[in-house]
């Protein structure tokens, strides 16, 4: 039933519940308060002492406006037959246009004793009718919702309670008694009718229980359904890893391999060896060596006479890729295209053409290789870089789409250098299996960074500035915009450069570096970096990942202050990467609490798995990931910091119940299922099962 029809919303209303998100009587229902109040009787002033929440009702006696401006305070007496208070409002000149002497108000906040008079600073307030009875409004709990300028928490609280025992009364429990019994939790109808009229905190502790429980309940549910959907009604190529093949791959990386990353090809030797698909997550910290591992994956496929894909998330990124595996494979039959939107239409249509007959082995590319037109010959092992750069849908978009195309399911790897916290993992990857790499290869150099603050910035310069001239090092300059028109009055790559030249680093080589430039001049510009030909790139974040240039030692982030703290981590992982001592200077001033935990934690470890669990600490998981991300799970109750234990027990259940009824088609699930559909099952892709 819309809102709408509710007694005092309306057509106008309606409206301003719906900038909220709350279009139905179920909306509203789940439009959960964030904080409560304790809402106090009426009392005579004289009986209110300091220090007290209190609520009060009086004649407003004199009234006045002290200071100027903007900043001017309102002031009024309150008076009753017992006594008088004093209220004061800063920076609320107007309400001497709405509070007159003579009204009746009630009010309500906290006293102190100012002087020989009791005081409540900034109290809410209402107009009342002077004859209304004063013992109307008892003790309570109050609810206090996420509200509007249009629309006052006060307004969705007098909308929510008088439909609140008639609605909840219709709601279905989607879980038993029996469940409900064994992990001591109420019904969702009262767990409802708990959340917006509890009479104290254990009431809104048993409700918040319920209700977070049953969020990470669903959605563990849903990955556990995809989890078995995949590996029990899909097949894949079965992939020749015997020794013989192992070996011949290994003898075409000129390094030698680290523990971990030996251990980690071991865990995909098995998963490529089975028709049932790999769904492997590699997470490893910037410069740990994943791209080695993803190849090994990628040349197993194609020495079995199938194909390999690895998508990156920008053009950069591919063309890194591109450059790294064509050197790598510099003598071999393996054959290797780049795809990516900036091919022109004869050049494009020549790789699909070659693509769908199997003329091509190894396909580089980016979101490109998700358009309609690309059909594969058989894909035997697809590879996702940055994998939080893309959503759920794109991840099995691609899959479906190959196996659609050929009967298979490639092997699915996906990369990320931005390591996932724990929780995130069990929560957004649960149907992956989980790799890591922890220890860097050996000749990696540790990486000093410096926090500093603007006035610093000449110090800085002149000192990298020696190093170049001196030591014939090579240096990233990263800026937040390219140019002064997308600035927003932010250091810009344009003007930045011709600063440097004309400063600092003047008779240094310097190039810019951004997304608007051809592929063919960024190709250009990152071959003669690579040369040693320039000195230094004024870029933007396009270089945050897979940029390797091993000479390139120093890096300096203008306006650090703007960037996330993963993104910051990122960014100093382009230097280290060669035996020299490298250097990262972050050039900022947060203004804000969390700008400052980001320069602190970074300033603080290099450590990217400790960055990752700071940053989930920072910004939760829904700024971490994004709404294509984490959108499908979203949490509106369940908080990941603080829910764990919640979180495990989910996890259990739900592995639990998937065991028990594969599909969810016992009738006793019916209701389950369908809500879980509803919550997770385009996000998930999992609206097909059973």
């Amino acid at each position: 039933m819309p809102v709408q029809y509710l007694p005092g919303v309306g057509p106008r209303l309606a409206a301003v519940y719906k900038r909220l998100g709350v279009v139905t009587v179920s909306d509203l229902l789940h439009h959960f308060p964030h904080r409560y109040e304790f809402e106090h009787s009426e009392r005579p002033i004289a009986e209110i002492g300091a220090e007290q929440v209190v609520t009060a009702r009086g004649e407003v006696g004199a009234t006045r406006v002290a200071g100027m401006g903007r900043k001017a305070r309102f002031e009024a007496n309150l008076i009753d037959p017992t006594g008088r208070l004093h209220l004061t409002w800063f920076n609320s000149a107007f309400l001497r246009k709405r509070i007159h002497p003579g009204m009746t108000l009630r009010i309500q906040g906290k006293t102190k004793k100012y002087g020989s008079y009791m005081q409540v600073v900034n109290p809410k307030w209402e107009v009342i009718d002077p004859e209304a009875p004063a013992g109307e409004r008892s003790e309570r709990y109050r609810p206090v919702y996420p509200a509007s300028e249009d629309l006052s928490s006060e307004q969705i609280d007098k909308t929510i309670q008088p439909i609140l025992d008639e609605a909840t009364a219709l709601i279905e429990d989607h879980l038993a008694e029996s469940y409900r019994k064994q992990r001591s939790i109420p019904e969702l109808a009262e767990a409802l009718r708990l959340v917006h009229r509890p009479e104290g905190e254990d009431d809104v502790k048993r409700a918040r229980r319920r209700l977070a429980l049953d969020e990470l309940l669903l959605l563990q549910l849903g990955i556990a359904l995809k989890r078995r959907q995949l590996r029990q009604h899909s097949d894949a190529v079965a992939i020749n890893t015997a020794d013989a093949v192992d070996e011949h791959i290994i003898a075409r990386f000129p390094f030698q391999l680290t523990s971990d990353q030996r251990g980690v090809i071991e865990e995909i030797r098995k998963d490529l060896a089975s028709t049932t698909p790999m769904n492997r997550l590699l997470q490893g910290d910037v410069g740990s060596g994943k791209t080695v591992v993803a190849l090994y994956a990628m040349l197993a496929a194609v020495a079995s006479g199938a194909q390999a894909a690895l998508m990156a998330p920008t053009e950069i990124l591919a063309e890194q890729h591109y450059f790294t595996v064509t050197e790598m494979l510099e003598g071999s039959r393996v054959r290797i295209e780049l795809l990516t939107a900036a091919l022109g239409a004869a050049e494009r249509k020549s790789i699909l053409d070659r693509l769908a007959s199997g003329d091509i082995d190894l396909v580089i590319g980016t979101h490109a290789l998700l358009s309609k037109p690309v059909a594969f010959h058989r894909l035997g092992v697809l590879v996702i870089d940055e994998q939080h750069r893309f959503g759920v849908h794109q991840r099995a978009e691609l899959r479906i789409r190959t196996e659609m195309n050929s009967g298979v399911v490639p092997h699915t790897l996906v990369m990320t250098a931005t390591p996932i916290p724990r929780t995130l993992s069990l929560t957004l990857f649960g149907d992956l299996d989980v790799s890591t790499i922890k220890g860097l290869p050996p000749g990696r150099s540790p990486i000093a960074t410096r926090v500093v603050v603007p006035g610093k910035s000449r110090e800085v310069y002149e000192y990298v500035a020696g190093r170049i001239a001196d030591k014939h090092e090579q240096a990233y300059i990263v800026l937040p915009a390219i140019d002064e028109a997308s600035g927003g009055g932010l250091k810009d790559v344009r003007s930045h450069l011709k600063q440097l030249e004309e400063g600092w680093f003047e008779g240094l080589r310097l190039a810019p570096i951004h997304g608007r430039l051809k592929r063919e001049t960024r190709e250009r510009i990152m071959h003669r970096f690579r040369a040693g030909q320039i000195d230094a790139l004024v870029a933007t974040t396009v270089i945050e990942v897979g940029v390797d240039v091993p000479n390139a030692s120093i890096m300096i982030v203008e306006h650090a202050e703007r960037f996330g703290l993963s993104q910051l981590h990122q960014l100093r992982g382009r230097v280290g990467r060669g035996s020299t001592k490298s250097l990262c200077v972050f050039i900022g001033e947060a203004t804000t609490e969390d700008g400052k935990a980001r320069l602190d934690a970074i300033a603080s470890t290099g450590d990217g798995f400790e960055i990752a669990e700071r940053d989930f600490e920072i910004r939760g998981m829904g700024e971490i990931f994004g709404p294509r991300q984490s959108g499908s799970t979203s949490l509106r109750v369940a908080d990941l910091r603080t829910d764990m234990a919640l979180l495990n027990l989910a996890r259990r259940d739900a592995r639990q119940w998937i065991e028990d009824d594969p599909g969810l088609t016992k009738p006793t699930n019916a209701l389950l299922r369908r809500r879980l559909m509803e919550q997770h099952g385009e996000g998930l892709g999992i609206a097909d099962v059973g």
